[in-house]
């Protein structure tokens, strides 16, 4: 069988998942796995499409460094264990910067530019990168699909994507990006089978994880999204900050005597939930905690997530459903239901047991706007753009 591998590197961890097609063109998930603990304790595990494990495998330190050869080793197994022919290989890579709007087959001279956004994203764009680096030096025959994050936000009236600078910076791509977007393009494509009245109208998308984003939907195309310039805007994460006063930078430079360098680590590691609550990064273990700094850093993701909203909802003139995503959004009915208590004055009307149970639509029939649970694909979206951008689909 013809297969696809979709690649999501992190600096610690490398995601991959193998999708076999048929000549129709339609998609079946194979093989989900992820190396983790790259540098420190690796260790790879994989489960079939039924959920039935297929290795659970611990490693030294040396063996797995580092994202290549974190790929060698997922390759080496992949080779050795599973019956398929690979045609394609589908990467997210987070920051397309202002150019890249759409998904693109990757060479030298794409990879160059895409290298050059490293400042942007610090924390995703080297190891997006590295493992398409990685394949083009290994496997230089076999095409690479470039992803991008930012993509789904272009849509974007110029004005919302401007930060009050002179003109100058913008042309030079100083600009408001936004993330998460091949998340929202998946739950926009999702919205149109579920509930395509609300697919055309107005909705806010919060994609709630250790990354977290918030994005205004009309007729299913982005119009305005918390992130900006780079993944460190609009709402805290599980260890980066989300908005904050430009002055606090100058702050740190000036009177703490911090270097840009150490600023930029500080942001993206010791930040967000981590941050406020002392405790974690972990949303699961901040709900399990009794300590005051656990239920500051809740309180204040709940707070961030429900001032958002009215200001997206303002965006879109209006809102006619919110829709919750991603990991913390998908198994935390407790921030599901805190973050319904305060859209009240939206006209949210909340249901508990269904959200509760896990259900796809969590608000009262009676409720002005439609409260939704969806969970996201974002390897899927990557892998139908890959085939589309093969001629395969």
């Amino acid at each position: 069988m013809d297969a696809l591998l979709v690649v999501n590197a992190g600096s610690s961890s490398v995601k991959f998942q193998i999708f076999g097609f048929e000549g129709s063109g339609a998609l079946q998930r194979l093989v989900k796995g992820q190396v983790d603990g790259i540098g420190g304790k690796p260790r790879l595990h994989a489960s079939a499409h039924d959920g039935t494990g297929l290795i659970d495998r611990s490693y030294e330190p040396h063996d797995i460094a580092d994202v290549p050869s974190a790929l060698a080793v997922v390759g080496d197994w992949l080779r050795h264990t599973q019956k398929f022919t690979l045609i394609a290989v589908g990467h997210r890579v987070v920051h397309g910067g202002p150019h890249y709007d759409r998904p693109v087959v990757v060479d030298q001279n794409i990879l160059t530019e895409l290298e050059r956004l490293c400042p942007l994203a610090p924390l995703h764009q080297p190891s997006n990168l590295a493992s398409i680096r990685t394949l083009l030096a290994r496997r230089p025959e076999l095409p690479q699909v470039a992803c991008f994050d930012t993509a789904f936000h272009r849509s974007h009236d110029a004005l919302a994507d401007h930060f009050a600078m002179p003109e100058s910076y913008y042309h030079e791509g100083v600009r408001r990006y936004g993330f998460h977007g091949l998340s929202y393009e998946y739950i926009a494509d999702r919205l149109r089978a579920l509930a395509p009245e609300l697919a055309r109208g107005r909705v806010i998308v919060a994609h709630l994880g250790s990354g977290a984003s918030m994005c205004a939907m009309k007729d299913g195309r982005s119009v305005e999204s918390t992130m900006g310039f780079t993944a460190l805007d609009g709402l805290p994460m599980g260890t980066r900050p989300g908005q904050i006063d430009p002055g606090v930078l100058l702050y740190l430079l000036t009177e703490k005597g911090m270097t840009p360098k150490a600023i930029e680590d500080f942001l993206y590691h010791d930040c967000g939930l981590k941050g406020l609550s002392g405790v974690s990064n972990d949303m699961r273990e901040l709900e399990s905690s009794r300590t005051p700094g656990a239920t500051l850093a809740i309180d204040y993701f709940v707070y961030r997530i429900a001032l958002n909203a009215g200001l997206l909802a303002a965006a879109l003139n209006g809102l006619d459903g919110f829709v919750f995503t991603a990991g913390i959004g998908e198994n935390s009915a407790t921030i599901r239901a805190r973050v319904a208590e305060k859209l009240g004055w939206l006209g949210a009307s909340f249901d508990p047991a269904a959200n509760a149970a896990g259900e796809f639509r969590i608000s009262r029939p009676d409720s002005r706007i439609a409260l939704l649970m969806v969970p996201t694909d974002e390897e899927l979206m990557i892998a139908r753009h890959t085939l589309s951008l093969l001629g395969r689909a």
